[in-house]
């Protein structure tokens, strides 16, 4: 017993700061949103966040509307838990390969239904609408491996080579961006695209129009000036 008790100790390592306090809850509501925006089922799919040298992240087999302040799972970049005493996702290797080769903020993997669908049919999302370029190009699939294995890690890397999204066969899609939510924007966008080339390619006798690389290009530059600018001093 005296053994348990000083490794759920050892575990739960220090108190989260304020500032992974506020990121935990954040990362909170975008696990819920996921499940409410029909992204995953149960406990499915899951999300991470980068707060300094820690990375908080989902918990294993835990319902997302079960979780509390208490709960907060964080480890550093090598794995090692530093927060909590729930074990992390079994999806960690995906989520810390991303943060040691990117400028990431945040993660999130889902099993979205119609981008799983998609990443049995082909090996790249066909460039069905110009968003796509919203996520650095035409979106590639990373080939099968388990889950959880080093090696559904490293075809994941390899599938978002100059991207910031990827679907990953038979398994579902995962993206990043600075901020949760841009991550979550683009699962949501990768989703819709994989949707509409699935019903635009269900018509019998038709075919799909296509952009060129060169179209999507050009609409990755526009995006990337879409929005408000933050407001200058004195504006």
């Amino acid at each position: 017993m005296a053994e348990q008790r000083n490794e759920r100790r050892h575990r739960q390592g220090r108190r989260a700061a304020p500032e992974e306090a506020r990121a935990w809850e954040a990362l909170v509501a975008t696990a819920r949103r996921t499940v409410a925006d029909g992204l995953v089922v149960g406990t499915s799919g899951n999300v991470s966040v980068r707060v300094g040298d820690t990375v908080l992240v989902t918990p294993s087999g835990v319902p997302y509307d079960r979780l509390t302040p208490g709960d907060v799972t964080g480890v550093d970049l090598t794995g090692r838990q530093v927060l909590g005493a729930l074990v992390p996702t079994s999806e960690l290797p995906m989520h810390l390969a991303v943060y040691r080769s990117t400028d990431a903020g945040a993660v999130v993997h889902t099993h979205a239904v119609h981008a799983t669908a998609v990443s049995t049919l082909v090996t790249e999302l066909p460039l069905v609408h110009y968003m796509v370029g919203a996520l650095g190009g035409p979106v590639r699939v990373a080939p099968y491996a388990t889950y959880g294995t080093e090696e559904l890690a490293a075809n994941m890397l390899r599938a978002l080579t100059d991207r910031t999204g990827c679907l990953l066969q038979n398994h579902g899609t995962l993206t990043y961006g600075t901020t949760l939510d841009q991550a979550y924007d683009r699962t949501a966008q990768l989703e819709w695209m994989s949707r509409l080339w699935l019903t635009a390619s269900s018509l019998p006798g038709r075919t799909p129009t296509l952009l060129t690389e060169e179209q999507v290009t050009e609409a990755g530059k526009r995006l990337r000036g879409y929005g408000q600018r933050p407001a200058s001093p004195g504006e």
